[in-house]
């Protein structure tokens, strides 16, 4: 019984087919961790949910952006994508829907020794507030009231963490700091607009730090599996691993195994996805 995670598969199914057959991954016997954005941008998105779906007990996944996006496009309140209208018109769009809203933000497993969210954890948050905020709003997204709380909670992001703020404020800086985060500032931060690679430049110059590297960032046992960070590409310091290798930009889609002491990246080149 193997358990290998995968980065950023963006609808890209081709790569994922050819990445699994790679590593003889069995659903029957194996299980898959994937790191988030599971849609869009790839122009078969729809077979990447359905064949996820197809094997949704063998599988550990948490939430990308992109899949909030998807959320919100279905209950109408973010414009869709043309790559995900396949799935908002298909006759089994609300059976996948519904099983993507029910999944979670952050897994975790102690034997493993890793927990992995999309974007990383919040250098605000040690493992209980991570699991405690994070738990928050699953419920939320799982509620029937979803439509009018994503209305407000995707208007914008939050950068601070306020105990003190509205409840609507704190639920915003939850979503983003799980599905978007890249760079903070010493004192914990967020900053949305920077996109590339980290740098001494960004540190020197803008006080600004990749999260996972935040002076003031609290730290947790396990490590941190993510994604979202194409720029960065695949990450490993002992503590993160970062598994977005950009498979959607035509660059590589990765596997680590996760029961294995030694991590050895597994790759395949990703030429025809958008």
């Amino acid at each position: 019984m193997a358990v290998w995670a995968v980065g950023d598969i963006q609808g890209c199914f081709d790569s994922l087919e050819k990445l699994l057959n790679l590593i003889n991954f069995n659903p029957k016997k194996d299980t898959l961790w994937v790191a988030g954005d599971l849609v869009n941008r790839g122009n078969k998105s729809l077979e990447v949910l359905e064949y996820l779906y197809s094997i949704k007990d063998s599988i550990k996944i948490v939430l990308g952006n992109h899949d909030i996006s998807l959320i919100g496009a279905y209950y109408g309140v973010k414009k869709p994508n043309p790559t995900v209208e396949p799935i908002l018109k298909a006759s089994n769009g609300k059976e996948l829907i519904d099983w993507l809203r029910g999944q979670p933000l952050l897994v975790w497993d102690f034997k493993l020794g890793y927990i992995m969210s999309h974007a990383g954890i919040s250098p605000e948050f040690d493992f209980g507030m991570a699991k405690y905020y994070a738990n928050r709003v699953e419920k939320k997204l799982k509620s029937a009231n979803i439509k009018l709380w994503l209305r407000e909670v995707l208007k914008k992001g939050r950068d601070t963490f306020d105990l003190n703020g509205s409840e609507l404020d704190i639920d915003r800086y939850i979503l983003a700091s799980f599905t978007r985060m890249r760079f903070c500032y010493r004192d914990g931060k967020l900053d949305f607009s920077q996109k590339g690679k980290p740098s001494a430049h960004k540190i020197e110059y803008k006080g600004l730090y990749p999260w996972f590297a935040c002076p003031t960032r609290k730290f947790t046992t396990l490590k941190i599996i993510f994604g979202h960070w194409s720029t960065l590409g695949y990450w490993s310091d002992g503590n993160v691993i970062c598994l977005d290798t950009g498979c959607v930009w035509n660059r590589e889609l990765t596997a680590i195994r996760l029961d294995l002491k030694k991590i050895i990246p597994i790759s395949v080149e990703c030429k025809s996805c958008s």
